[in-house]
């Protein structure tokens, strides 16, 4: 595609970005919507300029302002990425966007914008449809698309990534700061394979065929290739095992080999959870469905696979390949087999044979048909668009296939097979034996099972979203709560020694598996348990940021204010029904969502930043004021759990309760994040007497003292280990006194009357 091929029209604009766009914000990977990505450099070079870096160190060039879906971003970094889909000739090339390279922005909490640019697909949708699926049975990327024009000139159609980055392991994997590995040679071939197979011990020896996107793990990946190659009895307790099969199960379903499964063992991440297993995610589906034809063979390349070749491709691939040692090793027992197979007829059944893919790429088709038609620097012609479901194109040396014709033939080709027509188990009427039992008691799950044979069913169980599934036997033998033994149904019992269960049950014979629900364990069965609603005294606002600078940052990148919720019963409670405001006027201004549970005496921190929910946080409807506020947690209708009120705030410096859960509020020098209160180890017993007023508090300078008794005369300063600093004289129990002397650091101040005798103690922040 040649550059000088680019044009632009009123037509385009009236297509493209149409008059009367909706006030309301557009969600950024709605797939029901083409996003508007407008980039202005304050040069015509731009090209020449992203190509150069792209040649050299790869680094960002700033481009005055981007604009998305309106919203204008000022200093963004911009820059080309891709191998085989980026060339200087092109002017369509993929884009990475980094609204947060110069300055702190986001779009949505998105900073990072992966865009890629079509290349080796004349439908366009093989990467939007293909995550759509996928999102279904494994954590991935959300994608849509987005019409780009840069300096006025409409570039054209671009599928929108989600990046895998450390916010989106927060989301999914409840953690960030693990070993995060990419999966992709430096330079993609044959012999350059990521593939996690052991090579030595020496770490230097994966540095080209890896990526690091944490600060630290390439001990932790040779670990990993050496259980991968060498290991099989640390298998379960080093990877995810299944969404490893979910991932293999996808790859040889929908012929997309640009992946583990395929020629390079590519485009894929490792990432270590918080139970030390490795949670692989699938990465770049622009040439899935059959737009990358090369299988590989062992220890070198591959010829192209024709259209035949891939709709017949064997589910087996690989299978005793050794440069495919994740394959060998799972496809060879017996039962990770036959899930695998399971996992595949599941999807298979649900979007293949079902005609359902023909109809999301229908629907994809008609909303992006104008954008492409527009769209001068495609890599395929309109007409090719239009025929890409039936139609197989040549490209370069090997065939693209129709999608349909490749997906049709292919699922009929796999449901023939013996593994596919095997008869699976059944199971049914899956459910508690209590639908609603207590906190902290047993609870049977029954499940109907037949056509299982000499196999087994097992109950799989966690306590925790952020932990594994515990697998148990279960049993029909009239003992275990399952009626009498020899009637089919099946039981076994577990402690629901948390707010929320959740459970799936696999069985087997030895023909073949079965899931319930069958996209387990991507989905699963949940179970609650009868949790006390939170009452007055039971839940206290503990601690609170309201100037958020250099603290901690929220899954979305961002410092964010936040409020830390305490526990202090020894029971687990709900928070659903009750509201947290920052305005008394309005007590019911955010409702807590539906399952928000809290441990026994533990902490439940909420994002004060009009942001979304996500798996790993609360994220409130309105953001504290640095200048000072008041704060309530309520039922809405006049039952207050706990407020407060305070002024103003200091950068970085929460205030939080001391003792933890029970005392006053005071200022926390190190703020404690979803953590008992950094309360100093000095702490004078405060006497019930007269209301004391310090202020500023934090303060620099001069603090004030003022007292409703005027009988106080004296005031003592001490620091956190008690020692007496100084003290000075009280007019009718008020004064101030010079503290610029005094290092930054927590302080107490004493004050006495005539007799000496202590009536109150309070604790202040000196700040410089």
């Amino acid at each position: 595609m040649n550059k000088s091929s680019i044009f632009f029209t009123a037509l385009l604009a009236l297509l493209v970005f149409p008059a009367g766009k909706p006030e309301a914000q557009v969600t950024f990977y709605d797939p029901g919507t083409v996003q508007e990505l407008e980039i202005h450099f304050g040069y015509s070079n731009w090209d020449y300029r992203l190509d150069t870096a792209k040649a050299g160190a790869g680094d960002y060039i700033m481009a005055d302002w981007v604009k998305i879906n309106g919203q204008q971003f000022d200093s963004v970094g911009v820059k080309y990425k891709g191998t085989s889909s980026y060339d200087p000739e092109y002017l369509k090339n993929p884009l990475h966007i980094s609204l947060d390279e110069y300055k702190d922005q986001s779009y949505q909490g998105f900073a990072s914008i992966k865009l890629a640019n079509g290349y080796g697909d004349p439908s366009l949708i093989r990467e939007v449809l293909s995550y759509e699926i996928l999102a279904n049975y494994m954590d991935c990327s959300r994608s849509n698309f987005a019409a780009v024009t840069i300096n006025g000139t409409y570039i054209g159609l671009y599928s929108n990534d989600e990046s895998v980055n450390k916010k989106f392991c927060s989301s999914h994997f409840y953690s960030s700061g693990n070993t995060f590995i990419k999966c992709n040679p430096e330079v993609a071939g044959p012999y350059s394979k990521s593939n996690l197979k052991y090579i030595s011990n020496d770490s230097s020896d994966y540095f080209s065929l890896y990526e690091m996107e944490s600060d630290h793990g390439w001990n932790d990946l040779v670990a990993l290739c050496d259980v991968v190659t060498n290991d099989l009895p640390a298998y379960e307790s080093t990877i995810d095992i299944d969404r490893a099969l979910w991932m293999l199960a996808f790859n040889n379903a929908l012929v997309s080999l640009d992946s583990y499964s395929g020629w390079f063992s590519q485009n894929h991440y490792m990432y270590r959870d918080n139970t030390g297993h490795y949670n692989p995610v699938i990465w770049d589906l622009n040439m899935s469905l059959g737009g990358f034809p090369f299988a590989g063979t062992q220890g070198g390349g591959s010829a192209s696979l024709t259209v035949t070749d891939m709709q017949q491709l064997p589910p087996y691939l690989h299978y005793n390949h050794t440069d495919w040692p994740l394959i060998v090793v799972l496809l060879s027992n017996p039962q990770w087999r036959r899930m695998y197979i399971a996992h595949m007829k599941t999807l298979l059944g649900e979007f293949i044979s079902s005609g359902e893919y023909l109809d999301r790429a229908a629907d994809l088709r008609e909303l992006i048909d104008s954008y492409v038609q527009a769209d001068a620097n495609k890599f395929f012609t309109y007409e090719q668009f239009l025929a890409s479901l039936n139609t197989n194109v040549t490209f370069g040396s090997y065939v693209i296939p129709g999608i349909g014709t490749l997906m049709d033939a292919r699922a009929a080709y796999l449901e023939a097979l013996p593994e596919f027509t095997a008869a699976a188990p059944s199971i049914t009427s899956v459910g508690p034996a209590n639908p609603s039992p207590l906190f902290n008691t047993s609870v049977t799950i029954n499940a109907t099972v037949s056509g299982n044979s000499s196999g087994s069913v097992w109950l799989c169980y966690r306590l925790d979203k952020a932990v594994k599934f515990t697998r148990m036997v279960m049993y029909d033998d009239g003992q275990h709560n399952d009626g009498a033994a020899g009637d089919l149904v099946f039981g076994q019992a577990f402690t629901i020694s948390a707010p929320e269960a959740q459970y799936y049950i696999y069985a087997e014979n030895a023909d073949a598996g079965m899931f319930s629900p069958q996209r387990a364990e991507h989905e699963f069965y949940t179970l609650e348990a009868v949790i006390q609603t939170a009452g007055p005294g039971d839940v206290v606002i503990n601690e609170f940021l309201a100037r958020n600078v250099n603290g901690v940052l929220n899954e979305y990148g961002n410092h964010e204010d936040w409020i830390e919720l305490y526990n202090t019963t020894a029971m687990p409670l709900d928070l659903f029904g009750l509201y947290l405001t920052d305005d008394l006027a309005d007590p019911g201004k955010f409702a807590f969502p539906d399952s928000t549970f809290m441990d026994p005496h533990g902490y439940l921190v909420i994002w004060a930043d009009e942001e979304d929910n996500t798996a790993a946080y609360i994220h409130c409807n309105f953001k504290l004021s640095a200048n000072g506020e008041a704060l309530m947690l309520s039922d809405g209708s006049g039952t207050v759990l706990d407020s407060l009120t305070f002024g103003p705030q200091a950068d970085d410096i929460s205030l939080g309760r001391c003792p933890n859960g029970t005392g006053a509020f005071t200022s926390q020098a190190t703020s404690t994040f979803n953590l008992t209160n950094d309360c100093p180890a000095f702490t004078p017993e405060i006497t019930p007497g007269a209301a004391v007023e310090l202020s500023p508090n934090p303060v620099r300078d001069y603090l004030n003292i003022r007292c409703s008794d005027p009988s106080l005369l004296k005031a003592e300063f001490f620091n956190t280990a008690g020692m007496k600093l100084a003290e000075t004289e009280l007019d009718h129990g008020e004064g101030s006194f010079a503290v610029s002397s005094f290092p930054a650091g927590i302080y107490f101040c004493r004050l006495s009357g005539e007799s000496g005798a202590i009536v109150r103690n309070c604790k202040f922040i000196i700040l410089k």
